[in-house]
């Protein structure tokens, strides 16, 4: 594979002990060039290789709805590396501490986990990262090309990014080896430590359990092979009306790893013609997916007010006074009680389904501030409500969407107007004219 998917992160020289590969953002047995790079590790070493999984019971947010999809997927992967001589062990509690606590126990020779940009997998990195003294390797897993790889600083858009990575992403387009049964494990040593147990009532439930989009790596390939043969063609062209089921809803899959981007951009780029339509959606899978973890990793404010550009800071701090023709508060958003019936039926999708329209999402997040008080307590509640109800919350993507509508990342400077200044508007009468508004809203009420 290629090493500019890893980064070394110490000096550590591997020791003689089990390979172990903490996985995280990327939860999958196939198509994972972390899993891959350990079981390279472990076969050049001949040594054992597991893979181990740490659970918190809180996670920003993140309800039974969240955890469910994760470990009903988790747990059939579970199954395929015990299949493979690999045991997966679930460790529960700060992860940190049970990892660091597990490898002492193991005597492991190195440690392999996956590319986060997220601050709080980050501050789990470096204390771990203090308190090891084996080899510590991350590996992208997620993006087609490598975060760390493409660009050493934030991008201020997305024609800056795009033509670093269409420079080289054919080089990053290549095939997955597969995970070959690893006959280093010995009997004893798997039996021993594939544990994978859980229990949904320990988790926050609420918001409940989703059912209109199933769990798991096996599921993730059928979603992706509808979406080839039912809506590609006609993607360019609907995805952005929300009466239409033209969105590939991959998002969940992607967002916890359960599908990789690179296998899904390698099996749409193999369709014959819709040539527009395969355009648009691979710039949305690699540039624009890249473009939010490049936001995310480069800018630690990338979640509040403090992480948008200067021109957009000035423009909304100079509307801080300008009279708001409606306030609402948090509760209120977040039970869809606005007068404003397009808004509240996005809401109430979200809630009752787990995934807003990505057209929809624009509106609901500019339409937060302008009715809240100030952008920190709009970026506030947007982040809140999108972590505590998308599936796919929690996430560089829904962080960048909210920093995009609020606060004009990656955006450019509009013509001014009250409340909003310079970040672009959108409104009801302009949806209107997008889609047929009352259908949606229809739709939504049926749910």
């Amino acid at each position: 594979m290629l090493q500019k998917r890893v980064l070394k992160l110490n000096n550590f020289e591997i020791l003689k002990g089990p390979i172990v590969y903490w996985m995280s953002r990327d939860q999958r047995i196939e198509d994972n060039w972390a899993l891959i790079f350990a079981q390279q590790l472990a076969f050049e070493n001949k040594q054992p290789l597991i893979i181990v999984f740490t659970l918190v019971d809180r996670f920003l947010n993140a309800s039974v709805r969240h955890f469910a999809f994760m470990l009903k997927s988790l747990e059939n992967e579970s199954a395929k590396s015990y299949s493979l001589n690999i045991p997966f062990r679930l460790l529960k509690g700060n992860p940190p501490d049970e990892l660091i606590s597990f490898l002492l126990k193991i005597n492991a020779g190195a440690l392999v986990t996956d590319f986060d940009p997220l601050k709080i997998k980050r501050e789990w990195k470096s204390k771990i990262n203090l308190n090891i003294n084996i080899p510590f390797y991350e590996v992208d897993a997620h993006n087609v090309v490598p975060c760390r790889y493409i660009s050493q600083k934030e991008e201020f858009a997305a024609y800056t990014l795009r033509p670093k990575i269409h420079k080289v992403l054919n080089d990053f387009l290549d095939e997955f080896p597969k995970i070959e049964k690893h006959n280093y494990n010995s009997t004893e040593f798997v039996k021993k430590n594939h544990c994978f147990e859980y229990d949904l009532s320990s988790f926050e439930n609420y918001p409940n359990e989703v059912d209109w989009i199933k769990p798991g790596s096996e599921n993730a390939k059928k979603i992706l092979e509808i979406f080839i043969n039912q809506k590609l063609r006609s993607y360019a062209e609907f995805r952005n009306i929300p009466t239409h089921d033209f969105q590939s809803n991959l998002s969940p899959y992607l967002h916890f790893g359960q599908i990789s981007a690179q296998r899904v951009a390698l099996e749409v780029m193999k369709v014959n013609g819709f040539e527009e339509s395969k355009k648009v959606f691979l710039e949305e899978l690699i540039v624009r997916k890249e473009l939010a973890d490049n936001y995310c990793f480069y800018n630690q404010n990338y979640d509040n007010f403090e992480g948008l550009q200067n021109w957009a800071k000035n423009t909304l701090n100079e509307e801080r006074n300008s009279p708001r023709d409606y306030i609402y508060m948090p509760d209120e958003f977040e039970f869809s009680k606005t007068h404003d019936e397009l808004w509240n039926a996005a809401q109430t999708e979200m809630m009752k389904t787990g995934k807003m329209h990505g057209y929809l999402r624009m509106y609901w997040a500019k339409k937060i501030l302008e009715w809240t008080t100030n952008p920190e307590q709009a970026i506030e509640i947007a982040v809140y409500l999108n972590d505590k109800y998308e599936l796919d919350g929690r996430d560089p993507n829904g962080y960048t969407g909210i920093a995009w509508s609020i606060g004009g990342v990656h955006d450019r400077p509009w013509f001014p107007r009250k409340v909003f200044g310079k970040i672009r508007y959108m409104n009801f009468n302009g949806m209107s004219k997008k889609f047929d508004v009352q259908k949606y809203i229809k739709k939504v009420n049926e749910y």
